[in-house]
């Protein structure tokens, strides 16, 4: 699916972070991403987790580890209906190959007022849902339940 040649020695498997470590919980979340480099989208798949800091998500390309990029996050309701997008400035701290595509983990970049009041509207419809996760299993695929 991606081109991990693209990415080169960029893309590597990275530990997480246990979770007394971690800055803000996280939230295990189904959403449509689309990752974008200078206005031209570079990736398509969906989310794992989200938080106030970052996100992991599963796509379809290589990402390189350090690239400065957009991501475009939409809910995903059961009416094959989806929320307006919020779109965050990210940096790619890691990138893996995970099955037959991209496993990806982005920190947020600094965030005006309006976007980040934007994300904490979305991270609280988050926790409020939070104790049906789907089904999915663990918000973290290195995390084990």
């Amino acid at each position: 699916m991606g081109n991990r040649a693209a990415a080169g020695d960029n893309c590597r498997r990275v530990a997480s972070l246990p979770k007394p470590q971690r800055a803000f919980p996280r939230h295990a979340i189904d959403a449509e991403v689309t990752i974008a480099r200078d206005a031209v989208v570079i990736a398509r798949g969906r989310s794992q987790n989200l938080s106030r800091g970052g996100m992991c998500a599963i796509v379809d390309a290589a990402l390189p580890r350090g690239a400065v990029v957009e991501v475009s996050i939409a809910l995903v309701f059961a009416a094959d209906g989806v929320s307006e997008p919020i779109t965050l400035p990210a940096r790619v701290v890691w990138c893996m190959g995970y099955h037959d595509a991209e496993q990806v983990g982005l920190s947020f970049l600094g965030l005006d007022v309006s976007t980040g009041g934007y994300l904490d509207m979305f991270i609280r419809f988050l926790a409020k849902h939070d104790d049906d996760d789907g089904g999915r299993g663990p918000a973290d695929p290195f995390d084990e339940r």
